[in-house]
């Protein structure tokens, strides 16, 4: 799996992958136009949408009502060193039958970007610095 990501003048990135795009920027009070995304917003989305996944998943194996499914991920910010240090998943699935609500929950903390983040992944940070040669 792998993800480009160019830099497109100020604080804005696009992130591409198998003919994707997505943009990246800063609010205009951060210096940039609020042109996309923020990066934490990014991480936010792709644990609700995997938490999503996974939950349609689980409906639709037990012939289950997905309509009206709504993930919204928070968390909290913290400094020393800046990072997100709790997050909040909140789904909402109108019509679960009782009988449903641990099994759905279960589903979604099977999520990968879930378990990702529950189990520190080793980062690598590799700087390449010769000049680019001409296409």
């Amino acid at each position: 799996m792998q993800v480009l990501v160019r830099h497109l003048g100020n604080v804005k990135f696009e992130a591409s992958t198998r003919g994707h795009s997505l943009l990246c920027d800063q609010p205009v009070e951060n210096g940039g136009s609020d042109g996309g995304m923020t990066p934490p917003e990014v991480l936010l989305a792709a644990l609700g949408t995997c938490a999503g996944h996974y939950a349609v998943q689980y409906l639709k194996s037990r012939s289950l009502a997905m309509e009206g499914l709504e993930v919204r991920v928070s968390a909290e910010k913290t400094l020393r060193p800046a990072r997100l240090s709790s997050f909040r998943i909140d789904v909402t699935a109108p019509g679960l039958p009782p009988e449903h609500e641990a099994g759905l929950k279960r589903a979604v903390g099977a999520c990968l970007i879930h378990n990702t983040l529950l189990q520190a992944p080793a980062i690598e940070t590799v700087l390449h610095t010769e000049a680019l040669s001409p296409a």
